[in-house]
Order: C-alpha cells, then structure tokens, then sequence
C-alpha cells in the first residue's frame, strides 16, 4: 500500500506508544505527518525533535486546543486526509471498586476527546474526502460482560457508537470513518494487564500484537484500498474475545 507524498495525516496521542508507532508508519510510507503532545515530558522534547514544527501540542479536552490544532496543521500543510485519534486512557478493576471520578475520566478521555477530535477534523476531512480511525478495543461487538475492563469498555462502546453515527453522517461527503481494535499489544509503556503471561497465553493465534501490526491496520484503514468500509471494526487481536 503505498502512499501519496502529498497525503497529510494527523495521529492525536501520539508522544508514545501505539500512537507514535502509526505516526511513524504513516510517515514511513511517505505522509506528512502531524503529531501531538499533551504535558512536557522527555517523549514530548523527542517527538519535537523528531517531527519538527508537526509536532503540537493540545489537551483535547481543554476547551478550543482541538480547533487550533486543526487551524495549526491547515496553517502548515494546507490540507489534511487521515485524522488518527489514538488518545484513551485504560483503568482496571471491578466495577464495585471503580469510583465515579474514574469512571467519569474514561468516559472523558475515550469518548469526549474523540467527539472533539472529530468535530475539529471534520471540515478539513470533507474538504480532502479522507479517513478517520479511531481507537477501540478487542471484544466490543459482543457486548461482553467485563470483570475487570468493564469502565474502560463502556467508554469504548459509547465511542463505537460514535463512530457509527459519523460514518453514516460522513457518507455524503465521502469521508470514511472507522475503528482499529487492538487486543494485547506489549510495548514500553502498556498497562500491567497487557503483560500477563495468562491472558498472552490464550491468544488464539499464540502470540502477543506489536505495535506494528495495528499501524498496519491503521495504515490500510487511510488507503485507497479501504475507501469502501466506513463503520466498521478491525479487530487487531490475534482473535482474542472472539
């Protein structure tokens, strides 16, 4: 799948992580790529350093930070096509021990980030015909109960449901808009519950993700070659909660 140079993407969270990993893939197949940061941190300075005035910062959840950065990237590119929104904070724990604040911060950072996200993206996205990829996770579709996840997946489901809706809103105007799931993915900075030799264990396809392998769906989800799926789910899972 190669890309047009002239392509222009935006990866939101992506100072690390599964976020930095598609920036730099979407990067490496020749795309301008804008990249945000939230609080000043080492990743912060190295993601300045590495991707230069592409490199933002933004609080989507601090009123207007959304919009400037949506002005910030027109300002230097003048277009955008792929707009990633790979922001979503995790808590885990059952429900009888998850307190309303954190209930409420997941719901923020996974569903409300996202809502503004799109809602600044959304003209410049029209006006290219172009692609957004949200951040989901394993096991939404079948409404599974959750003995330690179930928070974090509630936030993810109200996302799903967003990304429905704005697929069928966004059909008009040719823009696609889609969610990548992924299941266990190791990286440096992954929750404990990602590391647990019982869970990586029972992968159906016996090994944990990488990183590489959900910027490789993302990648394919802002390609010409998935300009006919809109409102759909890539599980990246390794058939986890199948």
């Amino acid at each position: 799948m190669g890309a047009d140079s002239s392509k222009v993407a935006l990866v939101s969270g992506s100072a690390r992580g599964l976020g930095l990993a598609v920036a730099r893939h979407l990067r490496a197949r020749g795309e301008r790529v804008h990249v945000t940061w939230r609080t000043d941190s080492a990743e912060a300075r190295a993601l300045r350093e590495e991707f230069g005035p592409r490199a933002h910062r933004a609080d989507l959840l601090a009123e207007h930070d959304a919009a400037g950065l949506a002005r910030a990237v027109l300002q230097l590119d003048g277009r955008l096509d792929h707009a990633v929104h790979a922001v979503g904070e995790y808590v885990s724990g059952p429900l009888e021990e998850t307190t309303r604040a954190e209930f409420a911060r997941m719901l923020a950072s996974n569903a409300e980030s996202a809502f503004a996200f799109f809602d600044a993206v959304r003209p410049a996205l029209r006006a290219s015909r172009g692609r957004a990829v949200f951040f989901g996770t394993s096991g939404l579709a079948g409404l599974r109960a959750r003995r330690r996840t179930a928070a974090y997946a509630a936030a993810k489901s109200a996302l799903f449901v967003l990304v429905k809706s704005w697929a069928v809103e966004e059909a008009a105007h040719g823009v696609t808009v889609n969610l990548v799931s992924p299941g266990h993915v190791p990286h440096a900075h992954a929750h404990a519950d990602t590391l647990d030799e019982q869970r990586l264990g029972a992968i159906p396809l016996g090994r944990a993700g990488t990183p590489e392998d959900v910027a490789r769906a993302v990648a394919f989800l802002c390609s010409e070659e998935a300009s006919y799926t809109t409102g759909t789910e890539l599980l990246v899972s390794g058939g986890w909660l199948l």
